[in-house]
């Protein structure tokens, strides 16, 4: 399985319809928790059946696409079953109990409920939230895999503007010769990594780098901030818009190092040992 993503690109009403589907989801998982909580027993499919319980109580909910709503009803249920899991392994200290989400920042949609543009460059979605067709900003090329390989097409808000995510189902095998080479790996706070063969990988630190802009962003979003004042100004929100997109351009630079990382270890040795924190202290190495 692979994910695509595209910038999407829309009328500002469209952005509000997008937020009022990602706030639909938001309420049927907490719903479906709820539900779970005040009955026993209650399975997996239950709680896809109590999504069509909500559709016909509530009109914003029947808004929303059926397979959204399940979707929905599954993040639910992935946080319930990681938390049976969790005590069947009896697992020490906090076991990861469901919450409720109060912050929300994606929907997603499984086979039905959006189609493709001829030139795959635009998606419209059907449902009767309003969202109508946006269209798609990005590198990737989805011409290469056929309509039936898409299995979710997720929608995400982000503090510069709004994704689409197409999770596709393909087999990606890539031949490499053996290198006969194995390593063992350490991740530490004064190097980066560290390996068996005695070499360091250098902490590059984006978060120390860009301290001095997030405070400076952080201290213009606090003095715009009033007490007391719902809803706030818009200035305020302005620079708490300011202040998130510094902060994901760090995280964006840390996830873009790791990736390159990764992919030069294990594309240069066969086998790939690193120290399990938990195992750590028993002197336990995970493979």
């Amino acid at each position: 399985m692979i994910i695509y993503e595209f910038k999407v690109k829309a009328k500002e009403v469209q952005y509000h319809a997008i937020d009022e589907a990602i706030r639909t989801s938001q309420f049927i998982q907490n719903k479906c928790l709820r539900y779970w909580i005040d009955n026993k027993g209650v399975s997996k499919y239950d709680l896809n059946k109590y999504c069509k319980v909500l559709a016909q109580e509530l009109k914003f909910a029947s808004e929303l696409n059926s397979m959204a709503r399940q979707s929905a009803a599954e993040r639910a249920w992935s946080a319930i079953s990681r938390f049976y899991d969790n005590c069947k392994k009896k697992v020490k200290g906090k076991r990861g109990y469901p919450k409720f989400k109060k912050y929300c920042r994606s929907v997603e949609y499984k086979t039905s409920g959006w189609n493709l543009s001829l030139n795959r460059k635009a998606i419209t979605f059907s449902d009767k939230k309003g969202i109508g067709k946006l269209k798609l900003k990005g590198t990737y090329d989805l011409n290469y895999y056929q309509i039936n390989q898409i299995k979710r097409v997720r929608l995400v808000r982000r503090a510069d503007g709004y994704y689409c995510q197409f999770a596709i189902k393909v087999d990606i095998q890539i031949d490499t010769e053996p290198t006969r080479k194995a390593v063992g790996l350490d991740v530490g706070i004064k190097y980066f990594l560290a390996d068996s063969n005695g070499n360091t990988l250098e902490n590059p630190m984006f978060y120390r780098q860009s301290e001095k802009k997030l405070n400076r962003a952080n201290r213009q979003k606090s003095k715009k901030y009033k007490k007391g004042a719902t809803p706030q100004s818009k200035n305020y929100y302005k620079a708490r818009c300011r202040y998130a997109k510094k902060h994901l351009k760090v995280s964006r630079q840390r996830k873009e190092y790791c990736k390159g990382v990764a992919y030069s270890v294990i594309h240069s040795n066969d086998v790939v040992a690193y120290v399990d924190a938990e195992l750590r202290a028993e002197g336990r190495f995970k493979r």
